[in-house]
């Protein structure tokens, strides 16, 4: 079966929601919890039969591989939740789905056996390239914002501008459009979210082009402080993200 590592561009694969791979996966999930084995277990392990990067089910595009790249796992975790018709326990499913916290402690060899090792380092450049990303902007943000209490101004326009520079060089509108005319999508005055992640993990590839090595670590290790500050669980991760993208 092909795996999601092989799927590129993922734009080329929007299908309707009802092909073999998308059942194949629910039904295992849906038998293997029937069977008695724990719905995270089951879950993983129809995470790993599943070969769609895009879909679009009753009427919403679903994008699990953002960019040919970076699997959002918790997106189709989610999908696959809502697809299977068996009990799960309510609190361990909100705590997976909104807070990236599993119910089970696996090590990162069990996790990768269960999903796979193409969707695994997929699913490093996603963390990397959009979960740490997002913390990093955070960081910067309350860094400017003390600067500017500091020195009696604020204006948040121009917070999130500065932030953009300090960290890619430009603003935000500059570079949204840059990304918008590479990818060929339309001017919009808004952002969907599928195009925000898209447009954070683009983001990213461009910090690791233009950094050097130890601007980079430096940024990782303040963002991934930040994400162990808002409890963001990190037993799953292992790599630098210097070593991720193909």
């Amino acid at each position: 079966m092909m795996g999601l590592a092989r799927q590129l561009p993922s734009s080329q694969m929007i299908l309707s929601g009802n092909g073999s791979s998308a059942a194949e996966a629910i039904g295992s999930f849906a038998q293997a919890i029937r069977d008695g084995e724990h719905w995270y277990i089951a879950l993983l392990l129809a995470i790993g039969l599943w070969d769609t990067a895009e879909e679009v089910h009753n009427g919403h595009r679903y994008c699990y591989l953002v960019a040919g790249e970076a699997f959002d796992w918790l997106l189709l975790a989610e999908r696959l939740c809502e697809a299977v018709d068996a009990p799960l326990p309510d609190g361990e499913k909100t705590a997976l789905l909104f807070h990236g916290q599993p119910p089970l402690e696996l090590t990162i060899k069990e996790f990768k056996g269960l999903i796979g090792s193409g969707k695994y380092r997929h699913y490093l450049n996603f963390f990397y390239g959009i979960t740490v990303e997002d913390a990093l902007f955070l960081v910067v943000q309350d860094e400017v914002r003390k600067e500017q209490r500091t020195s009696g101004y604020s204006k948040e326009g121009d917070v999130v501008n500065e932030v953009y520079r300090r960290v890619y060089g430009m603003t935000k509108g500059v570079l949204l459009k840059r990304f918008r005319t590479e990818k060929g999508y339309p001017y919009l005055r808004s952002t969907s979210l599928g195009e925000l992640k898209e447009f954070t993990y683009w983001l990213f590839k461009h910090r690791l082009k233009q950094c050097d090595k130890v601007r980079i670590a430096s940024d990782t290790t303040k963002a991934l402080y930040r994400l162990t500050v808002d409890g963001v669980p990190r037993g799953l991760v292992t790599e630098s993200p210097g070593n991720l993208v193909d």
